[in-house]
């Protein structure tokens, strides 16, 4: 006989709400050096992951045409 499987119980991992997270620091001030350090910060990284996906994107397309070509 075959028996009925017991439900399976999912956790609750829904993150906090953003606006709890983000409470902390609130009451920080904002230094001017510090924005421009940090967004200069961000700018470089994303001008890296940029230059990274074009190399990639030119390594597969080298890859495929010297594929055909064998």
């Amino acid at each position: 006989m075959i028996g009925i499987a017991q439900p399976i119980r999912v956790r609750d991992e829904t993150p906090p709400p953003v606006a709890e997270v983000l409470a902390v620091y609130a009451g920080r001030s904002k230094d001017p050096l510090t924005n421009a350090r940090g967004m200069a910060r961000v700018r470089e990284s994303l001008e890296r992951g940029r230059s990274a996906a074009a190399q990639r994107r030119l390594a597969q397309r080298a890859a495929r045409r010297t594929a055909r070509s064998a």
